[in-house]
């Protein structure tokens, strides 16, 4: 069973997500939070699993509290809430080691669906939306940071950065062992040993490094 805790200011919107949640096989909201300066304790508290995490908050904010909450030891996944548009600062949230983000007006079963991809380790983030947010909201890495991005991954192997290229480009493993021709295992012993060298929590991270390094 995965557990869900549910954080947004709308109790409207609380209300809705845990119904929806409820009723979906395997997941249980185990919990509610209406702001960010809520979540540590309740994650504490509740040991969930997966932190589905509104941006917009009037005291903390889903942003800051995401990082807080990545910063812990055992963390659980945090799936972002947010309206695209909107919203300018997704990729902090991504940056602090969320695992994806929905957006607000997303079909129920969509949501549901990348609810279970999140807890099974996978990035909630489709190749397209995941280009089309690094286009909006990163047009220049700067040269500082492209530097350090290039720096970092020289301490992968020549193997591992072809396959942290290919998660760069928003692929799949199973899309990673076709054009390696290796196998899925292979292709995820890879991107382990990437993540565990460079100090990354997840894919998206590793994508993000991938693209500031130009």
């Amino acid at each position: 069973m995965t557990r869900v805790l549910i954080v947004d200011d709308d109790p409207l919107v609380r209300g809705a997500l845990t119904l929806m949640l409820s009723a979906a096989e395997g997941l249980e909201v185990v919990g509610e939070a209406g702001d960010g300066t809520h979540v540590e304790r309740a994650v504490a508290e509740l040991s969930p699993d997966v932190v589905l995490m509104d941006i917009r908050m009037p005291r903390l904010d889903g942003l800051a509290a995401t990082e807080r909450l990545r910063a812990r030891p055992r963390a659980p996944e945090v799936l972002v809430l947010t309206t695209f548009d909107a919203d300018e600062h997704v990729l902090r949230a991504l940056r602090a080691g969320a695992a994806g983000f929905l957006l607000k007006d997303t079909p129920p079963a969509r949501i549901v669906e990348a609810v279970r991809r999140v807890a099974a380790g996978e990035p909630a983030l489709s190749p397209e939306v995941t280009r089309r947010l690094i286009d909006r909201l990163d047009h220049d890495t700067g040269d500082v940071r492209r530097a350090r991005a290039r720096r970092t991954l020289r301490s992968l192997t020549e193997r591992e950065r072809e396959v942290a290229d290919a998660v760069g480009r928003g692929e799949s493993n199973a899309e990673i062992a076709r054009g390696l021709h290796m196998s899925v295992a292979t292709v995820k012993a890879h991107v382990s040993r990437a993540l565990a060298k460079l100090g990354l929590n997840n894919r998206v991270q590793l994508a993000l490094l991938v693209h500031d390094a130009g």
